[in-house]
């Protein structure tokens, strides 16, 4: 007979919160388990009710999707947590970001609706800040690219190299102005635009394998032999629902809030 853990099951989950936090500043720097232990750490420090998986080593109940890469700084990152007792989601907000260090804050936490929050989490609105005196060659590259009906790239992984096309996936490219909201979005994020650089957006669906801004960025190199003069730097700035007419991405947290609305 299989063995069983000693002592009752852990308690169910009675309620499922997603959490729209940030990673600003000079925690772009921190990788994705970096961020797993701090969060674990302030659910503890904050006495939060969480749910555990049963078997013999039980962990927390948190869904972490679509986390952004080590070194890139975001505006939209997103979690789902199952609780063991339910909680006030605007209280459980101030605990939460109270406990995590300045950089990851929490900016809400709604009540989950129904299916995957990875379901409703298609694209991503990255700001790239590219290190260049000449922007013509920018747009030139960017409009090379575009123009593309595929743009080989390939990726170092743990199997080896992989080889995939980055061009389907990416729905627009193009240079950001100063003073425009995602311009004011990335410094929130990093503190300040640098000089010096062409400022571009893109709009790239979630897809497999996920095609990363690095990934964007090696294929305007091979296109067009766009180089920057130093390593760029990049900002998430949104990520959600996709609408593929108008490439404009909604809130993920929308939805969930209609659904509270409709049953309150």
């Amino acid at each position: 007979m299989a063995r069983k853990p000693e002592g009752p099951p852990p308690p169910p989950v009675v309620q499922k919160v997603r959490i729209h936090y940030t990673k600003r500043g000079r925690l772009r720097f921190s990788s994705h388990r970096d961020f797993q232990r701090s969060f674990e750490r302030a659910l503890r420090r904050g006495n939060v009710p969480i749910a555990f998986s049963a078997g013999f080593s039980p962990h927390p109940k948190v869904s972490y999707a679509n986390a952004a890469p080590t070194g890139v700084a975001s505006q939209a990152e997103y979690l789902e947590v199952g609780l063991a007792k339910r909680c006030d989601v605007i209280a459980l907000a101030k605990v939460l970001d109270e406990s995590l260090p300045v950089g990851f804050d929490v900016v809400e936490i709604v009540e989950a609706g129904p299916g995957a929050l990875a379901d409703v989490l298609e694209a991503s609105a990255w700001l790239i800040e590219f290190p260049t005196d000449d922007q013509a060659s920018v747009v030139a590259g960017f409009e090379a690219f575009l123009a593309a009906e595929e743009v080989p790239v390939q990726r170092m992984t743990k199997n080896g190299i992989r080889h995939f096309d980055a061009r389907q996936a990416v729905v627009t490219l193009g240079l950001v102005g100063a003073g425009s909201s995602d311009w004011e979005a990335g410094q929130r994020a990093v503190g300040s635009i640098l000089d010096g650089c062409a400022i571009l957006k893109a709009v790239v669906r979630h897809t497999t394998p996920a095609v990363r801004p690095d990934d964007v960025l090696y294929g305007l190199r091979e296109i067009s032999g766009l180089t920057p003069s130093s390593p760029p730097r990049v900002t998430r700035l949104a990520q959600g629902p996709l609408d593929p007419q108008t490439a404009v991405i909604s809130d993920p947290l929308d939805r969930d809030r209609k659904v509270i609305t409709s049953t309150s």
